[in-house]
């Protein structure tokens, strides 16, 4: 059944009149005509008998008119005890970021938000790999990428500068005894991933040894500020870990940007985009420490 008949039904057993019905639900008489046809072609009968005094109920209409009258009451109610819901301050929102960023950043932004908001919840989902917005996957999502590819609203911050850091003591010691191309170095590897064995060759030490093997980023962080070698590192890095510095001559990759992606549907959704906002503001509070030199 077409339920946009239901009110035009209503609107014209009320008013008596196709016009007057159309006045009261704001549409046009051609519309409500269509419509009252509409369902009487579906429901297979009649429901107005057409005078020159204007359109009167049949048998068939009589009997329809309380059971519309009541389907009207129960939408009315369900729509009164939804209306404004996403004009409020709360409920549940789902956020996605990777670990690096939620663990060593996030985490006392999201603490305020939640201060100031009491009534809105965050389901963080923390993952290396893209949560997706397109498959309802995540609602908000934190992403450091090249280039967004989904259909989402995407508010764009700043370039994500990449480098290769290790820790002070690291660089101290091992740095001036290097050979030609880094020979003598260390890297932590992530194994066999072309990109970041493209990232290697094209610095200063392509010669440096590949000796370790480790997937997690957040990992990498812990190995090199533990001493064990160099790696890649987002340029906000050492804000956190005033022990780790950026490998001198070395140079930043600034190929990714930091976006901020919400799902279409809930642009008008308030709770969406009070964090979308205050995530952005925060994040753009730190932008020397992303973006580099």
């Amino acid at each position: 059944m077409d339920w946009k008949s239901l009110p035009a039904f209503l609107a014209v057993a009320r008013s008596g009149s196709l016009r007057a019905g159309a006045e009261q639900i704001d549409g046009t008489h051609a519309t409500l005509r269509r419509q009252i046809e509409g369902l009487e072609a579906q429901l297979g009968t009649t429901l107005f008998r057409r005078a020159a005094g204007g359109l009167t109920l049949t048998a068939a209409g009589r009997r329809l008119l309380p059971q519309a009258i009541e389907a009207e009451a129960a939408l009315l109610k369900g729509f009164s005890a939804v209306k404004g819901l996403d004009r409020e301050a709360s409920g549940r929102i789902r956020l996605s970021a990777d670990p690096m960023t939620a663990n060593y950043l996030l985490a006392p932004v999201l603490a305020d938000f939640a201060v100031l908001y009491p009534e809105i919840e965050i389901e963080l989902k923390l993952s290396y790999f893209l949560d997706s917005i397109a498959k309802d996957e995540t609602d908000v999502s934190i992403r450091h990428v090249l280039a967004v590819e989904e259909d989402a609203v995407g508010r764009k911050l700043f370039p994500l500068s990449l480098g290769v850091f290790a820790a002070r003591r690291y660089i101290d010691a091992e740095l001036p005894n290097a050979g030609a191309k880094g020979k003598g170095l260390t890297w932590i590897g992530y194994g066999e991933v072309p990109e970041m064995q493209a990232m290697i060759a094209a610095t200063q030490f392509p010669n440096a040894h590949v000796r370790h093997m480790v997937a997690d980023p957040q990992m990498h962080l812990h190995l090199a500020r533990a001493g064990a070698g160099m790696t890649f590192l987002p340029n906000w890095v050492p804000s956190v870990f005033p022990e780790m510095q950026r490998v001198p001559g070395t140079q930043l990759d600034q190929r990714r940007s930091t976006w901020i992606l919400l799902h279409g549907g809930l642009r008008r959704v308030r709770r969406a985009r009070l964090l979308v906002d205050y995530l952005s503001s925060a994040l753009l509070e730190r932008r020397a420490e992303f973006i580099g030199q």
